[in-house]
């Protein structure tokens, strides 16, 4: 015959003691700790983000210009070139002080938008981050590795290199 088990008589597992009112308390107390550490994790991840956008937004507004004010620079380039070919003429005297004065105007609104011209002057050293040397001229009375002329000016926009000088850089005469 079979045996019935009455509860009195079934055999058990072997019971686990219960966590004690401290132990739960303390293992509350950590995830608690641990939550709060997380939050504070995400809202540091969280400010971070916000600034690194507010950065980048700036970047961009303070850029935003630039490729207006390069595709400018081909119209002011014009306007000078046509400057340096009516200089000295008197038949052109009227056409040049037009010219000019819409360049001074031209350059002035450039101006109130952060470009600057790059200063190069005959003589100065040649400085690779400003300058694109475009050839080489043999002058005794410049120092060797300086500018020998300005091709085409340079600008910076907001201090930041926008287009550079185009210069010629002196040589000795050995070396031309």
């Amino acid at each position: 015959m079979e045996e019935q088990h009455t509860p009195e008589t079934t055999p058990q597992a072997p019971e686990k003691e219960a966590p004690s009112v401290e132990e739960r308390l303390e293992a509350a107390l950590q995830e608690i700790e641990a939550l709060r550490t997380d939050n504070l994790r995400i809202l540091a991840d969280s400010e971070n983000f916000k600034k690194r956008l507010t950065r980048e937004k700036e970047e961009q507004c303070k850029f935003a210009v630039a490729g207006l004010v390069e595709e400018l620079l081909v119209v002011l380039d014009n306007l000078e070139l046509a400057l340096s070919h009516c200089s000295g003429n008197e038949a052109c005297k009227d056409l040049f002080t037009g010219v000019d004065m819409t360049r001074n105007a031209m350059l002035e609104v450039l101006r109130r938008h952060g470009l600057t011209p790059i200063e190069v002057q005959e003589g100065a050293d040649f400085d690779p981050a400003l300058h694109e040397a475009l050839g080489h001229e043999a002058r005794a009375d410049l120092k060797p590795g300086t500018v020998a002329r300005v091709l085409q000016n340079g600008y910076l926009l907001k201090e930041r290199l926008l287009r550079p000088a185009k210069v010629m850089v002196t040589s000795t005469p050995e070396q031309a």
